[in-house]
């Protein structure tokens, strides 16, 4: 069977992005990026909602062979980490490279010859040697399941999919949800809209966000003097991992953000009964931590009402509460996040024997190094299982499994290999230990995050350093695969 490509990307964000330009590096030039959207990207193309924006300073959360870029902020906005993204794509001629408005419907491994076969929602089927997926953990909006959710007569859409036509001028706009992006738009909904109802399952813990333009003194210094922008790198890496004890092995340094969360809601919520709506029931760090500098003022607006009741349904005219009151509303937003732990999701994976994908993680997803699984051989995934952080910028770990994969396909190419498979042990013994220590950590006290499946297993992060996880990255090792040559 002839295979029209030697390696296809899934995906166009950050991970697919810097996985081209490396194999490119090597001169690997037969590659093909499939991206379902019209442009490159990711999450950072697709969330355009009202200040959208990044909470990892700039100069940490860019590739470290393009470091050296002109951010305005410390914490960059959407408009400019997608603008990073395009130059990226244009300064390493990758738009070539990509097909656009393509989604993957299914990709079946055929065991013959060694090849993924590729099938498109529009019927078209390519072939590959190698299949790297770099689909994220955040590209799937999800919707609460709430009774009548489509009979909403007026506007609703998620934050994900912001309906920019939509004029929310003195309008009364329901929010659904109190995750990271609400904690964005809602200040930024709340200075047009005539009433903001926020609805809240769950309170989160919102620190200060340490965020300001950059000066003219600065950008000259940082144009003239580029290694400042390498030691400021340095430094927020260095400050930012220190931050992982806080969720692991020393909980106590928690305390610190904790008192940052309290000084911060006492200082900018005077209301005591809105202020106990807005103080979380569970430890901090057990979901997510927020930043942000005004979030809390605008809820302490009085046009803004915070409403901690779950909702029971939705009708034509708005929402009932868990209390049962009605809530009439015009327009309605869901800022309730995504469904993480369904990696891959909606693609169909077909592996060796034809196992299914699916099946296997029914019990929620796990892989070797969060990049190779059991039974799908020469399958590579980037931010895969227990692959995500609390603390530090996922580009660094996108960066290690990058790396990582260009070993093994060097491998695959030197060797002339027709496949490469982890072996059962290894992944088990892996992930046996990633879930031993995730058991030790914060995220394991009870809370209900995004972090986990519905059954408590948490698929998502990774429960120690980002250093600890180069190092096991850093150099392939040939026993933890089988390998078949050609």
């Amino acid at each position: 069977m002839q295979v029209t490509h030697n390696v296809v990307i899934i995906g166009a964000g950050f991970g697919g992005l810097g996985m081209a330009i490396r194999l490119k590096a090597q001169g690997q030039d037969n590659l093909l990026l499939i991206e379902k959207g019209h442009d490159v990207g990711g999450c950072w193309r697709d969330n355009t909602y009202p200040g959208a924006a990044c909470d990892v300073p700039s100069h940490l959360y860019s590739f470290s062979f393009e470091r050296h870029y002109p951010w305005s902020r410390r914490f960059a906005q959407q408009k400019e980490i997608f603008a990073y993204q395009q130059y990226c794509a244009r300064k390493y001629d990758l738009y070539r490279h990509i097909r656009f408005n393509t989604e993957v419907a299914e990709a079946r491994f055929l065991d013959e010859p060694g090849l993924w076969e590729i099938t498109m929602t529009n019927g078209e089927v390519i072939t590959c040697r190698a299949l790297i997926t770099a689909t994220g953990q955040l590209n799937q909006p999800a919707y609460p399941p709430l009774s009548g959710i489509e009979d909403f007569q007026g506007p609703h859409f998620h934050s994900a999919r912001w309906n920019h036509d939509e004029d929310l001028t003195d309008k009364t706009v329901a929010v659904v949800g109190t995750g990271a992006s609400a904690i964005q738009f809602v200040p930024e909904i709340a200075k047009v809209a005539g009433k903001v109802k926020l609805f809240q399952r769950s309170a989160a813990h919102v620190i200060p966000k340490p965020d300001r333009a950059y000066r003219k003194a600065e950008h000259w210094m940082l144009k003239k003097l580029p290694v400042t922008q390498t030691l400021d790198r340095m430094r927020i890496y260095a400050a930012n991992e220190a931050r992982v004890l806080g969720f692991t092995s020393f909980q106590k340094a928690m305390l610190v953000y904790e008192w940052l969360f309290a000084r911060q809601l006492k200082k900018q919520i005077k209301d005591p009964v809105l202020r106990e709506k807005l103080t979380p029931d569970y430890p901090m760090g057990c979901k997510r931590i927020l930043m942000s500098n005004d979030y809390y003022p605008a809820l302490a607006q009085a046009n803004t009402e915070v409403i901690n009741y779950g909702i029971d349904a939705v009708d034509k005219k708005g929402l009932t509460d868990s209390s049962g009151t009605h809530h009439k509303v015009d327009v309605i937003i869901y800022g309730t996040g995504f469904k993480a732990t369904e990696f891959l999701t909606p693609m169909t994976i077909t592996g060796r024997n034809g196992k299914d994908l699916n099946s296997t993680w029914r019990d929620g997803a796990e892989a070797y190094l969060g990049i190779t699984v059991r039974g799908f051989p020469n399958l590579f995934m980037l931010y895969g299982p227990n692959t995500n952080l609390g603390h530090n910028s996922i580009i660094y770990m996108l960066e290690s499994q990058i790396h990582y994969v260009q070993q093994c396909l060097a491998e695959m190419d030197d060797q002339q290999l027709h496949s490469m498979e982890v072996r059962e042990s290894v992944q088990a013994r892996f992930n046996d230990n990633v879930q031993r220590k995730i058991s030790d950590t914060v995220w394991d006290k009870g809370c209900h995050s995004w972090y986990k499946t519905d059954s408590g297993k948490n698929t998502n992060n990774w429960p120690g350093f980002t250093f600890d996880y180069r190092r096991q990255t850093q150099h392939l090792q040939l026993n933890d695969y089988e390998y078949k040559s050609l």
